[in-house]
């Protein structure tokens, strides 16, 4: 540790060599957030040092071009000048620049390749890029150089968390929560692992944890109430809830939420209340509501108004197979004609002629069967 604190101090003289009074103005403006002062004053002097000045105090100001212009003049003299490339690099991202500084960053592999943070930063570029295969490999080897790069193990653990490649994706998050075990963004991550793997009573710590380090966001919420739900835990998620609707009350989905927990208590009147809440607060979902209710006439043997609701649904939302499908299962649980059920596994298939196997196979064998039903009773 000794030997590189010598080696910065030993680059920083190289680099700096001795203050002249000019200089020193033009510093102590520019670390004073004078920088427009500054500017004029390095423009006095000559060398890169004060070039590099200048390209930061235009950053600094948020002036991106003249700095960006800056930067490639000084690259241009000096293309090993791996300080003011670095720099330039990382600006050309903050701008959007991903071509440019994917080309600048490999040009820093080149001069350095065992520096973690031009592999970390070349791997950001191609991610930004769009080519994330390429950006894994260079935060695998940001990690080969420095296990210890957190930035590198949580875009790993993202990547890894978005496939839902849960045990890559676990490895990943332990790493980095054993170098800071209060990294909400890994917490988070975490949490998210175990819920997409169903392991909801695993869950819930976690995201209560996001919630204490203040990551307070509405969808952590959702997560928790959902983990709460699917472990039988339903005060706690009625209670989850209701923050979400002292946050937002126009979140149709929080009202489905609730409902799905009444429902799954058998307060059957309570649940068709928030369903209707849920659409009356945003229209668009209509289809969803009414599927709801359907589902709950079905479980009050209700199949004349199930179906009523499912017609309902359809109609909101014809391109959705699955609405469509429970349609025809619910009208082939009523009283009607084998000859107009049949018409509705017709229609379905005619619709919807590539769905899942489960509904294709399902009402195909219906139909078979139905057809045969109307063949006997002819006979």
């Amino acid at each position: 540790m000794k030997a590189v604190a010598l080696l910065f101090v030993g680059i920083h003289m190289v680099v700096y060599g001795a203050q002249t009074p000019v200089n020193a103005t033009a510093d102590s403006l520019y670390m004073l957030g004078d920088y427009t002062k500054a500017i004029n004053e390095y423009a006095k002097i000559e060398g890169g040092v004060a070039g590099l000045q200048i390209a930061r105090s235009y950053n600094a100001i948020g002036n991106y071009e003249k700095a960006i212009i800056q930067y490639e003049s000084l690259t241009s003299a000096n293309s090993t000048n791996q300080l003011a490339l670095f720099e330039l690099g990382k600006l050309l991202l903050k701008t959007n620049e991903h071509t440019k500084a994917t080309k600048v960053f490999m040009q820093l592999v080149g001069l350095n390749a065992v520096n973690p943070e031009y592999q970390y930063y070349l791997g950001e570029a191609k991610r930004k890029d769009d080519n994330v295969a390429a950006s894994i490999k260079h935060y695998k080897k940001a990690i080969a150089i420095d296990e210890t790069h957190l930035r590198s193990l949580f875009q790993l653990a993202k990547y890894y968390t978005i496939k839902q490649e849960r045990d890559k994706a676990l490895d990943y998050i332990e790493r980095g929560l054993d170098l800071y075990a209060n990294d909400v963004s890994l917490i988070n991550l975490k949490a998210l692992v175990l819920y997409n793997d169903y392991q909801y009573k695993n869950a819930i710590p976690w995201f209560k944890n996001v919630l204490e380090l203040g990551e307070t966001k509405d969808y952590v919420y959702e997560k928790l109430a959902d983990s709460y739900y699917h472990n039988w835990e339903f005060i706690k998620a009625k209670d989850t809830y209701k923050i979400l609707l002292g946050r937002d009350d126009k979140n149709s989905q929080t009202y489905f939420g609730l409902a799905k927990v009444y429902e799954k208590e058998k307060k059957l009147d309570s649940a068709k209340l928030f369903i209707n809440k849920a659409m009356d607060v945003q229209k668009p979902i209509f289809a969803q509501g009414y599927s709801a209710l359907a589902e709950i006439a079905r479980q009050q043997d209700d199949i004349n108004v199930a179906f009523s609701y499912y017609k309902m649904a359809y109609k909101e939302n014809y391109q959705d197979a699955r609405i469509f499908y429970n349609v025809c299962t619910t009208y082939d649980n009523s009283g009607a004609e084998p000859e107009k059920k049949l018409a509705y596994y017709e229609k379905f298939l005619k619709e919807f002629p590539n769905e899942h196997p489960f509904y294709y196979e399902t009402v195909k064998k219906r139909i078979k069967e139905l057809k045969e039903q109307i063949h006997f009773s002819k006979d």
